[in-house]
């Protein structure tokens, strides 16, 4: 473990990633939360929001038992070693005035570095629950989640973000995790509503939302995290957290506005859900380039991600065919998937400090996307042999309230 002298911590680069750790983790607890268990219905709206949190509990327990080792300690192109486990060597003496830090972020104790990472890792695998629910068996989802917060997850963050990451070498571009965490979270959210099934009436009868109120405050929750997201993602408070911060905001409002405007174009009426739904495309989108476009090029990204993930979410979705209950994929997959690329288009050269390729971007979207479906599927197949993947029909038509924890939202 590097040691280095106390004088080494900048007190005001930290100061703002635990503030900006505390910003991410409200993303998923309420944000999360609330966003999703505004958008069941109403005899579901205890797992949905007993899932966000249990999941969270298990994956902050296995980010530091195995994936941020596995993400971020040096090893090979593919995979990191073990010797952060369990934090099995790091050591804060600050009686010797030493404190260990990260080689990724020398400036800031390894401890924050360690939990605002984790918060990255919370909330990727947080986002699968959307196209789960009202249907998968909580056992199976527990299990799904350590695993492929491990053996997914965190091979992902390595190749992207650690300096000897294959990706990372490669020169493809992520800033604050458009292909580590969106592109991910969204293909594995696919395959698992593929493999799980279509919910009982799916295409024959309405599923409406219990409350879009819940919804809107949970976005509203995602909105302020995403500064901590993107601009803590610069690990300094310094000039490309303001310029992050500032883009994530354009392009938050883009998206909502162009997601609006092609709803009332194609629809006859702008919604509350459409309006919602935009701002996160737009966030998403902007995610891995947020520190490296101009405000022009968040403009234009977020423009862009409105329409593609109104084109994610409908279109594409009746195409598919899969009962992606809350629209992951077609948002958060469609969004990082675009905003992947775009990312190449408008990278600025004199922020970003490196050239920004189409195939570079290409490459890594790909390789995400390929990855995590496979570890998903695989994932999936396993744990069917120990555990059905879903609830009975009857507890379904009951409600997983009711029938997997004995309580109701009233």
């Amino acid at each position: 473990m590097q040691m280095v002298q106390m004088a080494a911590i900048d007190k005001a680069d930290t100061a703002w990633i635990l503030v900006s750790t505390v910003l991410v983790l409200l993303m998923t607890l309420p944000g999360i939360a609330l966003f999703y268990a505004g958008l069941v219905r109403r005899k579901n709206v205890v797992n949905t929001m007993v899932a966000v949190f249990a999941v969270a509990a298990v994956v902050s327990l296995t980010w530091f038992a195995l994936g941020y080792s596995l993400a971020f300690s040096k090893s090979s192109a593919w995979l990191g070693g073990l010797d952060r486990a369990w934090f099995s060597s790091m050591r804060l003496d600050a009686a010797a005035g030493t404190v260990s830090v990260s080689h990724l972020a020398p400036n800031i104790p390894e401890a924050l570095y360690a939990l605002f990472q984790m918060a990255f890792a919370v909330i990727t695998t947080t986002l699968i629950i959307g196209a789960v629910v009202e249907r998968m068996r909580f056992s199976a989802l527990l299990l799904f989640s350590a695993l492929w917060s491990v053996l997914v997850y965190a091979p992902i963050a390595h190749w992207v973000w650690e300096s000897d990451g294959w990706l990372n070498k490669l020169g493809a571009l992520d800033f604050a995790g458009g292909a580590v965490v969106h592109v991910n979270a969204g293909v594995s959210a696919l395959v698992c509503a593929a493999m799980l099934g279509r919910r009982q009436g799916y295409g024959r009868q309405a599923f409406e939302p219990h409350s879009l109120g819940w919804t809107a405050m949970g976005a509203a929750l995602l909105l302020i995290g995403w500064f901590g997201f993107n601009a803590g993602s610069a690990l300094s408070a310094d000039g490309r957290a303001a310029l992050a911060m500032l883009v994530t905001m354009v392009a938050a409002a883009a998206g909502a506005l162009s997601w609006m405007l092609v709803e009332w174009w194609v629809r006859g009426a702008p919604t509350l859900l459409g309006v919602l739904s935009g701002l996160i495309g737009g966030l998403v989108a902007i995610t891995p380039a947020a520190g490296f476009v101009q405000l022009g090029g968040a403009v234009a990204i977020g423009l862009i991600a409105g329409v593609a993930c109104f084109w994610g979410a409908t279109w594409l979705k009746r195409r598919l065919g899969v009962d992606d209950s809350l629209d992951v994929f077609g948002v958060h997959g469609v969004g990082g998937i675009a905003g992947s690329l775009l990312t190449a288009l408008f990278a600025d050269r004199a922020i970003a400090g490196v050239d920004a390729t189409v195939l570079n971007q290409l490459v890594a979207v790909a390789a995400v996307a390929i990855y995590s479906a496979a570890g998903t599927a695989i994932l999936l197949t396993v744990i069917r042999v120990v555990l059905p993947l879903r609830v009975t029909a009857q507890q379904e038509l009951d409600g997983l309230d009711q029938s997997l924890h004995q309580e109701s939202q009233h």
